[in-house]
């Protein structure tokens, strides 16, 4: 986690506090992982809100491809201060041009009326599934290598990864166990993007799995498009996650990706979509 941490750490602009700049991990295709840059733009825009207020929901566009080998920086738009409710608007940008825009809306803590879908009944626990590590850390090649070596957290799919070929069945529904590989500190703010860091490896899974294809698919061209997250309740990612994800659509060289995220005993705490472009051969 230390590296990921690192980049998490954004360094602020004396002259202006809503500027921030940030760098980038490598990644095998030298662009910026998307989830990387989807936490960086939360925590600039929580480093402009008061501490008691948590991001409640986000709206992001990836516009451009970022680059690894550049810094990003962080620009905090304030659209309002409200009594319960604040928002911002984050553009991260590289070269003076876009590369994702994102609006957050933070909540102050109050009571309501409370209510939660259950976890799946029957869902083999962890400690049950194979890790990413089990699956391709054997595999001598620079991607098997990043995806076990250098990850951050440890992944384990139920149904089966689509890691080295696609799913035996088709299907637009998948269930993935996440945990973070070290514990992580008592910061509610950074934990809730680190939820949005992790998801972006996933989200689109279930498009493929239901296309019949896999990471492997020679000639698919695949990348984010939008993004968007709900937090109900508090989340610890260096606690086993269940992602259950579902693909409702694909169409146009689209695919919608669809996630909720539940703690192992079963309390939903986030709720997530996004859409991607999944080009096929």
């Amino acid at each position: 986690m230390a590296p990921v941490l690192d980049v998490l750490r954004l360094t602020d602009d004396p002259a202006n506090p809503d500027l921030f700049q940030g760098r980038s991990l490598p990644q095998p295709n030298g662009r910026v992982f998307g989830g990387q840059v989807l936490a960086q733009a939360l925590l600039a825009a929580g480093a402009t809100v008061p501490d008691d207020r948590l991001p409640h929901s986000l709206h992001g566009y990836f516009l451009r491809a970022g680059v690894v080998d550049e810094p990003i920086t962080f620009a905090v738009e304030r659209l309002r201060d409200g009594r319960s409710f604040t928002a911002r608007r984050t553009h991260a940008l590289q070269g003076g041009a876009p590369i994702l825009s994102m609006i957050t809306s933070f909540q102050a803590e109050q009571d309501g009326h409370e209510y939660a879908d259950p976890m799946p009944a029957g869902v083999p626990g962890p400690d049950d599934v194979r890790s990413a590590y089990d699956v391709i850390g054997h595999i001598d090649h620079p991607v098997a290598k990043f995806w076990t070596q250098e990850a951050a957290f440890d992944v384990r799919h139920v149904e089966g990864a689509l890691y080295l070929g696609p799913a035996a069945e088709p299907s637009g529904h998948q269930m993935v166990w996440f945990r973070a590989l070290d514990p992580l500190p008592d910061d509610r703010l950074l934990h809730r993007a680190l939820l949005a860091y992790a998801c972006d490896q996933v989200m689109l899974e279930p498009v493929l799995r239901r296309a019949g294809q896999s990471w492997m698919t020679r000639g698919m061209s695949i990348a984010s498009l939008d993004h968007a997250m709900w937090w109900h309740r508090d989340v610890r990612v260096d606690e086993w996650l269940l992602f259950v994800q579902s693909s409702p659509s694909a169409q146009g060289g689209r695919g919608l990706g669809a996630a909720r995220v539940f703690t192992r005993s079963g309390e939903l705490v986030a709720s997530i979509a996004q859409e991607g472009m999944v080009r096929l051969p």
